[in-house]
């Protein structure tokens, strides 16, 4: 028998399948089209209320779950518990097993690099890094984290990989930019957007049975559908509704968790908009067609002073659906670039309830109108964002670092 001349890549992450986030779902689609043409193995943690094996195979990839904790991540020194436990046993598992070609990562938790780059160099392979976000700057921007000391380490052990590391990926134009201003050598930074499967996720009719189960389809439904974090500006879009309560048809649909869901649920009541915001938690990816479907109108918020820090992936599933989209950011933000580029939506500034609130008023009125801009944004994201394109790109940059695979009639 002979030897399995494939090339081995280690991949670490927190979040990977079957993790609702989405790291988890993107890292899981990239690691089995990988897997096609390489050994592909995933150090990943524990999921909170899961009782998962420590290693199985999924669709060609193999999974190992470090001894991590799974507390509830809304507390920060929980999560730090959550990270703290998961780096340390990753960081054994890494270089106990079979040594790897090249050690891939993505950034959850944010300094999962510099183990990565411990095994990188420990068996003198490549290390290729994935930036979902740019830390600590976007913890201490959204006020997540204030000690000076906490930050400035942190920011010297994100720049330690980022500055040793082979390649850096950057989702984004901006986020390029971020992460050569913290050291990131710009000859290495490879942008590659996210990207969302435009075969699986495909334009429904507005009314539909998710819509019809929910009481939606008499009503003009402006939707968020994701995660319920401190990025989102999501008290700009409930602070919207209070200039809305003549709109009897108008309903706000948060759809999602997270760090702040309680906080933007007692907003709304606070702000006595309950009856025009809705909220429901993450629905079952099967119906996720038909729920984004079930929306007019997609906010998609990015808190003010965040743009490169971290880019809404969201808003590629969105456009996949043949939705229009409302984005509240900075100019320079990568969504609005993409919503001017492609003429598939409308923009406003962050933090702005009040002009959020005038652009919903005008479409429910008719003044404005979205026609065309869903088919726009659809033909946009199967060109630029399908998961085939996003794939083909990455294949190419790991190419570009181990030596592909042979094929099966080469080996013969």
């Amino acid at each position: 028998m002979t030897a399995d001349p494939r090339a081995r890549i280690l991949v670490l992450n927190q979040y990977y399948w079957p993790g609702i986030e989405a790291t988890a779902q993107l890292l899981a689609q990239l690691c089995e089209a990988l897997a096609r043409d390489y050994d592909v193995t995933v150090v990943t943690g524990q999921l909170r209320g899961q009782d998962l094996p420590a290693e199985e195979t999924r669709n060609g990839v193999r999974i190992l779950r470090a001894r991590s904790t799974a507390y509830d991540r809304s507390q920060l020194h929980l999560r730090a518990a959550n990270y703290g436990t998961y780096l340390a046993d990753t960081a054994l598992t890494a270089l106990r097993d079979t040594p790897p070609d090249l050690v891939l990562c993505m950034t959850d938790p944010p300094i999962v690099g510099d183990v990565g780059l411990v095994v990188a160099r420990r068996f003198d392979v490549p290390l290729l890094v994935i930036s979902q976000d740019v830390f600590p700057e976007i913890a201490e921007r959204v006020e997540r984290l204030r000690q000076p000391i906490v930050l400035g380490a942190l920011r010297s052990l994100v720049g330690l990989y980022l500055k040793r590391a082979d390649r850096v990926v950057a989702i984004g134009e901006t986020m390029k930019q971020r992460l050569e201003q913290k050291g990131a050598p710009a000859a290495r930074i490879a942008v590659i957007p996210n990207w969302v499967d435009t075969a699986e996720l495909t334009p429904r009719p507005r009314r539909n049975a998710w819509s019809q189960a929910h009481g939606l389809d008499d009503a003009f439904v402006v939707m968020h559908s994701g995660n319920v974090g401190h990025a989102q500006d999501l008290d700009a879009l409930v602070r919207a509704a209070t200039f809305l309560r003549d709109l009897g048809s108008l309903r706000i649909v948060v759809i999602g968790s997270g760090a702040r869901e309680g906080d933007v649920t007692r907003l709304a009541q606070r702000l006595e908009v309950t009856g025009t915001v809705r909220f429901l938690g993450y629905q079952p990816r099967d119906v996720l067609p038909l729920s984004l479907a079930s929306g007019d109108l997609h906010y998609i918020g990015l808190a003010r002073g965040l743009s490169g820090y971290v880019v809404p992936s969201r808003v590629y599933g969105v456009l996949a659906a043949g939705r229009p989209v409302l984005v509240s950011a900075d100019p320079d933000s990568e969504t609005v670039r993409l919503v001017e580029e492609a003429e598939c939506g409308l923009v406003v500034p962050p933090g702005r309830p009040e002009l959020v609130a005038g652009l919903i008023r005008d479409v429910v009125e008719g003044r404005l109108s979205l026609e065309g801009m869903g088919e726009r944004g659809r033909a946009w994201v199967e060109r630029e964002a399908d998961r085939e394109v996003a794939f083909d790109r990455y294949r190419r940059l790991v190419s570009e670092l181990v030596a592909p695979s042979p094929s099966p009639s080469s080996s013969r």
